[in-house]
C-alpha cells in the first residue's frame, strides 16, 4: 500500500480537505483508519498529534506506522468512502506556536552556551525542555529578549531538503543519526535543526515566548515555557491576580510588590508578639496548675505548635498528665498530651478510638487531633 500523502507538508494551513478510505478496521483504540491523503499531523516529534472530524465523526488520535497515517475515529468509515476532514485549527496553530518557539529557544542557547536540547515535551499547558548544562534565571532572561527581538523581525522560516553533500556542511541540530532524506528546519539567525514537526511560515506568528521557570535536573536544567497566544492566557491571568491583590492591599498594581513585603513584615512582626502572649499564657497556665494532678485545658485559637508548647509547659509543673485541646474552624480539635516520665500509648489509643482521632508520638508525649466536641472530650476524660 503506499504511504499517505501529507497534506501538511504541501501547505502547513490546510484546515480541511478531501481525501478516500483506504482501509477500516475495528481495534480496542476504537477505529483504526487509513486515508489515500490526509492534512492530519500524527504523534512524533515532540509534538502531540492533530485532532478534528473526518465526515463529523471525531478523530481521537493519529499515529504513523510504516509510511500510513492511522487515524482512530469513534464510528467507521467504510473503505472507499470520500471525506471532509476538517483539522481543529486552534489547536493546530497552538502547537506550530510552541513547537516553532521551542526551536528558536533551543536554538540561541546551543548558540550561546553550546547546551543541547535532550529532552521536550510539549503538553496542554506548558512545554518543558531539558537542556544539557545548568542555566540561571538571569541568562534565561536575556536569551527570552535575544529570542523576542528574533521573533519580531518576521522572518521568513526555511524549511528544505539537502542533498548528502550539503548536510556535511551544515551545523543543523538533531538529537540521534539520521539516514535518508533528512528535512531541516531554518529560523534565521535562530536556529537550524532536523524536524518532522508543523512549524509557522513566519516568525512573527510566534507572537512571543515566555520563560516560566528553570530547575536543576540530572546533569542540567529542566526549563517551562510558553508561546504565542498562551503567553497572552498567562499575562491575563497574572494581570487579573494581581488586579485583585492591588484591590486587597489598596496598592497600585505597579506596586503590589512593595504592598505585599509591608504585609508579610508586618505580619511577621505580628507573629513575634502572638508567640510572646503565648508564651506568657503557658507560663501562667504552668503556675496556675503547680502540683495539682492531672489537667485538662481547651483554649481557642492556638495552632499545633501552641497547643504542644502549653502541654509541655503545664506537664512539667502539674503532678499528673496534661492534655490541651484547640477548636478549629470545621470543628474538630488538635491536641497535645503528655506526662513527664509517663507512659501514655494506651491511653492516646483508646482516646483517639473514643474520639474518632489520630495521632500519636512519644511514650510520654502525643499530638494529633479528634472529631468530637468539648463535651465528648471532657467525658471521656471524666471516665
Amino acid at each position: 500500500m503506499a504511504d499517505t500523502k501529507r497534506l501538511y507538508y504541501e501547505d502547513v494551513y490546510i484546515k480541511e480537505f478531501r481525501g478516500t478510505v483506504t482501509e477500516c478496521r475495528k481495534t480496542d483504540k476504537g477505529y483504526r483508519i487509513l486515508l489515500d491523503q490526509s492534512a492530519f499531523y500524527p504523534e512524533g516529534g515532540g509534538q502531540p498529534c492533530d485532532l478534528g472530524t473526518l465526515n463529523d465523526i471525531r478523530v481521537t488520535d493519529v499515529q504513523e506506522e510504516e509510511g500510513e497515517l492511522i487515524h482512530y475515529t469513534e464510528e467507521p468509515l467504510e473503505a472507499g468512502t470520500e471525506v471532509e476532514g476538517k483539522i481543529d485549527w486552534e489547536r493546530r496553530f497552538d502547537l506550530m506556536q510552541q513547537h516553532s518557539g521551542e526551536h528558536m529557544v533551543s536554538g540561541l542557547i546551543h548558540e550561546a552556551y553550546g547546551y543541547n536540547n535532550v529532552g521536550f515535551h510539549m503538553g496542554s499547558d506548558v512545554i518543558t525542555i531539558d537542556f544539557s548544562g545548568v542555566l540561571t534565571w538571569e541568562q534565561l532572561e536575556e536569551i527570552e529578549e535575544k529570542v523576542n527581538r528574533k521573533i519580531w523581525e518576521n522572518s521568513p522560516v526555511r524549511i528544505f531538503y539537502p542533498s548528502e553533500e550539503e548536510l556535511k556542511t551544515l551545523p543543523y541540530r538533531s538529537k540521534k543519526e539520521l539516514e535518508g532524506k533528512i528535512r531541516l528546519v531554518e529560523f534565521p539567525g535562530a536556529d537550524l535543526c532536523a524536524c518532522c514537526g508543523t512549524h509557522v511560515t513566519h516568525t512573527g506568528e510566534i507572537g512571543a515566548v515566555k520563560f516560566l521557570s528553570v530547575e536543576n535536573f540530572r546533569e542540567g536544567v529542566r526549563v517551562s515555557m510558553i508561546s504565542g497566544k498562551r503567553v497572552m492566557d498567562y499575562l491575563k491571568t497574572v494581570n487579573d491576580q494581581n488586579r485583585q491583590i492591588s484591590v486587597k492591599l489598596s496598592a497600585k498594581q505597579e506596586e503590589t510588590a512593595q504592598a505585599v513585603e509591608r504585609l508579610w513584615e508586618e505580619n511577621y512582626r505580628l507573629k513575634g508578639r502572638l508567640l510572646n502572649m503565648e508564651q506568657e499564657l503557658c507560663r501562667t497556665e504552668a503556675q496556675r496548675w503547680e502540683g495539682e494532678g492531672s489537667v485538662l485545658l481547651f483554649h481557642e485559637g492556638l495552632d499545633a505548635d501552641g497547643v504542644r508548647r502549653m502541654a509541655d509547659a503545664v506537664m512539667q509543673t502539674c503532678a499528673g498528665c496534661c492534655a490541651v485541646f484547640s477548636r478549629d474552624e470545621d470543628g474538630s480539635y488538635k491536641y497535645a498530651i503528655g506526662e513527664k516520665d509517663g507512659d501514655l500509648r494506651q491511653f492516646v489509643k483508646e482516646m483517639n478510638a473514643a474520639l474518632n482521632g489520630r495521632g500519636g508520638g512519644r511514650p510520654f508525649f502525643a499530638q494529633g487531633s479528634v472529631k468530637a466536641t468539648e463535651e465528648e472530650i471532657r467525658r471521656f476524660f471524666r471516665q
